[in-house]
């Protein structure tokens, strides 16, 4: 045990697993509370074309010479809002018209890597993540998307949270439905962006929905679950973010692995509880 402790505090004492931790901890805020929004609003297999299609955004990046998470974050953008116009407006079944685009997006990408002269580098990690790979830049970038994320929830929460619950009763408020619901997806590319260094862009979604489907089984209000999300989140960062450091395991998958542990305890917990309950029942 005494081995085990001076291992984490060495690891914990290096610069660039600090800098991983605290990157894990902000993507882990809008993560919980955007995530927490989309999975009530069903649209998280649109949240998952954003996320495919963001490949486009690293690609473009890459060619360009240009700086991969800011370039990524404006084409992602820009994806999501058409993405979520065209769902919208479209006769074509919702599924296809994002699954085509998911397919484009990530096309694009691996075409324009394929013709950046003399690029080589290791696509896993912008595929899996690479945490510790987290710059000083990037965590302003993040600060500054986690600012953004809170200061519009926070300010549009009762609209949102009409918005989500009964959007006819949303829109005979005289709330601007369809402005949220683009809104929403633009946050959620936000997100997907700032989750590129922790996890990668192929195992997004484990995050972006796990920590909320946890935390809806355990609190009461929606302003619970989503700081229930927000501080599940932050666990499984940096729990599986240790542990990849210590077993020199991969930081993203470990991350996720340590969520579908929990998310797995977490649906055991709730059986038991309720054969409790019947067995209490039954007794009585």
């Amino acid at each position: 045990m005494q081995a085990f402790l001076l291992d984490l505090n060495m690891v914990l004492s290096m610069p660039f697993m600090q800098n991983a931790l605290l990157a894990g901890l902000l993507a882990s805020v809008a993560c919980g509370i955007i995530g927490t929004l989309v999975a009530a609003n069903r649209m998280l297999f649109l949240a998952g074309g954003v996320a495919h299609t963001a490949y486009g955004g690293v690609g473009l990046a890459l060619f360009l010479g240009l700086p991969v998470l800011p370039t990524t974050l404006v084409f992602s953008i820009g994806a999501a809002l058409l993405m979520s116009a065209l769902s919208l407006k479209s006769r074509i079944n919702n599924e296809i018209l994002i699954g085509a685009l998911w397919a484009v997006g990530m096309a694009a990408g691996i075409m324009l890597i394929d013709l950046t002269p003399g690029y080589r580098a290791d696509l896993g990690t912008y595929l899996f993540g690479n945490i510790l790979a987290v710059s000083g830049s990037d965590i302003l970038l993040m600060l500054a998307l986690d600012g953004l994320v809170l200061l519009l929830v926070v300010g549009g929460f009762q609209g949102l949270l009409a918005f989500t619950f009964d959007r006819d009763f949303a829109a005979s408020r005289g709330l601007p439905v369809a402005f949220l619901h683009h809104l929403l997806v633009a946050l959620a590319a936000v997100c997907v962006v700032m989750l590129i260094r922790v996890v990668g862009l192929l195992l997004v979604m484990a995050l972006f929905t796990l920590p909320p489907a946890i935390a809806a089984r355990h609190a009461r209000t929606f302003q619970g679950t989503m700081l229930l999300a927000v501080l599940g989140s932050g666990l499984f960062c940096s729990a599986g973010l240790v542990l990849a450091a210590m077993f020199d395991l991969a930081s993203g998958a470990m991350i996720i692995l340590v969520a579908c542990a929990v998310f797995a305890l977490s649906l055991l917990w709730t059986k038991l509880k309720k054969l409790r309950e019947k067995r209490h029942e039954r007794t009585a």
